[in-house]
């Protein structure tokens, strides 16, 4: 779990070496340059402000260029202004844009898509889809293939981000006026409203530079497990494709074709699986409803507040106010979506690799590095632990892998994908403990279950089949013939 969810830090310390010192402040992003006037940053980078201790806002504005300190400026009455939800994601944009505009730290800069890389991402899409029909049962789920820049790629993933977010942040912000007695939010209203505009801003500078900086990592658009971008659109982005492969020593062209697969098996999963898209959204929602805020210290603060003295809210902000704490229901919710993550990641990763290995001698050399790019814990992983507190273990991915292909020996692979029917059919943590026991447990008869759902689809049944108790215990087959002849005798 992330010490700072949302990555409020403490501001950096003054640096000794005077100029010189802030110049590499300034230039690094993480302190008062142009880029980042209010300081906002990535966990580590400092918090909002200037660490001058009696003026901290005259030290950050001092540092600023008049072009700089009229932008700063701007930023500032955005913040204070802002009217919407709890996250300011006008905000959120414009850093996320910014920050793809400046490049990567190896000095990649984006660049619009040609024609001949759209042109090479829809022939690998379309090849990538061929492949995987020999390897699941699953249909193509990728009604189109598009090749996109990183700007792209943000202008395209921010309604999930949003989706993704807001639940916590609205939680957050919802606790500034809940901790008031009903006569004093009266009273209190410009200052609440003021809280969350500025805490509105936050998130949004601090979300934006987290997906700006993803956006310069990401091959695709589900590279976190999440579907990020619109149903049925595979997507790749050619400028990273170039980075990731570039000291790989693998040909371009078949670089390509396996990530294209990665990216069309999870279309296919999250195409034809109808209840895993609100099932992991919802995990992060009922994250977000087991937050806890520090409400003695924001009633303290909230009681002894000067608008005179701005830095104070500052301070409070910095000082882990609002930071969630690990309820039983947040740990409940994130052991979940961990758990089915790796569940996606584990199925789309044993699928590629029954599709790739015969037809690609890289394919064994381009799984270990993508396995190893997850287990060093890469900006995808590092931003999904900053905005919501998760931290995939890589352990559990390499054990969803091996449980889905010992499923695929023991079951073939109409068996393996069947536990998608529902939620409760599929493994548990346990069960990634255990891939051997679960594989081998009494299993429903997968016909029977078949012939039920096809019952149900063309009306030839009064009822639905309930799978929720589809969890692979032995008694499960007696269960749905009880429901069954209940059905029935109705």
């Amino acid at each position: 779990m992330s010490d700072t969810p949302f990555g409020f830090g403490l501001p950096p310390e003054e640096p000794d070496d005077g100029d010189e010192g802030k110049k590499k402040d300034q230039e690094s992003g993480g302190g008062q340059g142009p880029s980042n006037p209010f300081g906002f940053g990535l966990p580590g980078a400092g918090g909002f402000g200037s660490p001058g201790a009696d003026n901290p806002f005259a030290a950050m504005f001092g540092s600023l260029s008049p072009n700089d300190l009229g932008a700063a400026f701007q930023q500032l009455g955005q913040m204070l202004s802002y009217e919407g939800g709890p996250v300011n994601w006008d905000m959120a944009k414009q850093i996320a844009r910014q920050t793809v505009s400046q490049g990567t730290a190896d000095g990649t800069k984006d660049a619009s898509v040609g024609p001949a890389d759209r042109s090479a991402v829809q022939e690998a899409v379309r090849l990538a889809d061929l492949w995987l029909d020999d390897a699941t049962s699953l249909p193509s789920g990728a009604g189109t293939a598009v090749a996109w820049s990183r700007a792209e790629w943000v202008e395209a993933t921010l309604p999930a981000w949003q989706e993704l977010v807001d639940p916590v942040a609205e939680r957050v912000g919802a606790a500034m006026g809940d901790v008031l007695p009903e006569e004093m939010q009266a009273m209190a209203g410009p200052l609440i409203g003021m809280m969350r505009s500025m805490g509105g801003a936050m998130f949004g500078t601090q979300i934006g530079q987290a997906v700006g900086v993803l956006a310069g990592e990401v091959v695709g658009s589900t590279d976190i497990g999440l579907p990020l971008g619109p149903a049925g659109k595979a997507a790749l982005l050619p400028v990273n494709i170039e980075t990731f492969g570039k000291d790989l020593g693998v040909p371009k062209e078949e670089v390509r074709l396996y990530l294209a697969l990665r990216e069309a098996a999870h279309q296919r999963l999250f195409a034809h699986v109808p209840w895993l898209r609100s099932h992991l959204f919802g995990a992060v929602d009922g994250y977000a409803r087991g937050i806890k805020v520090d409400t003695a210290k924001l009633e303290d603060v909230v009681g002894q507040f000067d608008p005179q003295n701005p830095e104070q809210l500052q301070d409070a902000l910095q000082q882990g106010m609002f930071q969630p704490e690990d309820t039983p229901e947040q740990k409940a919710a994130l052991a979940r979506l961990e758990t089915a993550l790796a569940l996606v990641e584990g199925w789309v990763d044993a699928v590629v690799h029954a599709a790739a290995k015969p037809r690609l001698s890289s394919a064994d050399a381009l799984r270990e590095t993508l396995r190893r790019r997850r287990a060093s814990g890469g900006p995808a992983e590092q931003t999904f632990a900053t905005l919501i507190g998760l931290e995939l273990r890589p352990r559990r991915l390499r054990d969803a892998s091996r449980l889905w292909a010992s499923l695929t020996d023991a079951r073939g692979v109409d068996g393996r994908d069947a536990l998608w029917h529902h939620p409760d059919m599929l493994p548990t943590a346990s069960d990634l403990d255990d891939p051997d026991g679960f594989v081998h447990r009494e299993q429903i008869d997968f016909s029977e279950l078949d012939k039920m759902l096809g019952e149900a689809a063309s009306g030839g049944s009064t009822g639905k089949p309930d799978l929720s108790k589809g969890d692979g215990n032995s008694g499960d087959s007696e269960a749905g013939e009880d429901r069954k002849k209940d059905d029935d005798s109705e």
